[in-house]
């Protein structure tokens, strides 16, 4: 039996959460009044992963944070979310990266620092762990520049195994959509865009051609469709679910979210549909409140939605 369900790397980094109806900054020395300002853990390997240990997945995370307040809320976040720290370490060398979130309505404008976003080494690669593990999740793939050559490894690794692999790659903020990224999509086993994501990804001028693309190369492609739900694309067959109708605060982690509770439904043997379903319900239940992680369901309130 493996020791641990899910493993990932670690984007490691808070949120820090502007919210106001002008929240556009300006130079010139003007000062604005925001409305409100929360910070959390942010990250989109770090929110998957907290989803996963409150619904009762063994998880664990590889990854480093700063010595550091803003590196104590992330710890204190994953442990509080049933995630194994083992292979988390606080450097005193490094910043916990940052990423501040101006939040409007029905938008948002992100500025990141990197610090220990990007902190993990291939020599800090936990292998053990990895042979150790049912499924791989790879997030936030065009910031983990130091390990994206031994993605295809770690793949290898996992597969040698009899694991699973998911990717999310998020978006990629120099907007080449490289970095050998076409090389691991026919090694991956799900696949986690949204629409946008899947058009950049291949090229293709609209949703539906990018994702007859991705469908050929890969077993599951589960499109993201933000406030409309997903839908799921395996074996020819496509199913489609809404999300679920609750009061919103802010999408920050939704996504990753969803990702969590559709891997929750995968690695215990559930079919696609039902898959697609849990991500919906994690997914729609992540936005109830401000950031990534603080309404995040526990099992017992998950499963009164199944």
């Amino acid at each position: 039996m493996k020791k641990y369900g899910v493993i990932t790397i670690g984007d490691s980094c808070v949120d820090m959460i502007l919210r106001g109806k002008d929240i556009v900054p300006e130079f010139n020395q003007k000062e604005k009044i925001f409305d409100d300002y929360n910070i959390v853990m942010g990250g989109s390997t770090l929110i998957f992963a907290s989803q996963c240990g409150r619904l009762g997945l063994k998880t664990v995370v590889a990854g480093k944070t700063g010595k550091d307040p803003f590196g104590k809320i992330i710890m204190d976040t994953l442990k509080r979310s049933n995630v194994c720290t083992d292979y988390m370490t606080m450097s005193e060398e490094l910043k916990t990266g940052v990423t501040v979130a101006l939040c409007k309505e029905h938008d948002r404008a992100m500025l990141t620092y990197n610090g220990t976003i990007d902190a993990m080494k291939p020599e800090d690669i936990p292998w053990d762990a990895l042979e150790q593990s049912k499924h791989l999740h790879i997030g936030s793939y065009f910031l983990l520049k130091s390990v994206q050559k031994k993605f295809p490894d770690m793949i290898d690794c996992i597969h040698k195994n009899n694991g699973t692999v998911s990717l999310d790659t998020n978006w990629d903020p120099e907007e080449k959509w490289e970095s050998g990224l076409k090389d691991i999509l026919p090694k991956i086993d799900i696949f986690f865009p949204n629409e946008n994501e899947a058009m950049a990804i291949t090229g293709e001028s609209t949703a539906e051609k990018a994702i007859d693309v991705l469908k050929s190369v890969i077993p599951v492609v589960a499109v993201k469709l933000g406030a409309n739900g997903a839908i799921t694309y395996y074996q020819g067959k496509s199913g489609f679910f809404e999300s679920i109708d609750v009061p919103k605060v802010d999408a920050v982690g939704a996504g990753d979210s969803f990702d969590a509770g559709f891997v929750y439904g995968f690695i215990t043997g559930e079919d696609m549909d039902t898959c697609t379903r849990m991500g919906n319900i994690t997914g729609s239940l992540n936005i109830r409140g401000e950031g990534g992680t603080k309404t995040q369901p526990y099992y017992d309130e998950f499963k009164q939605y199944l």
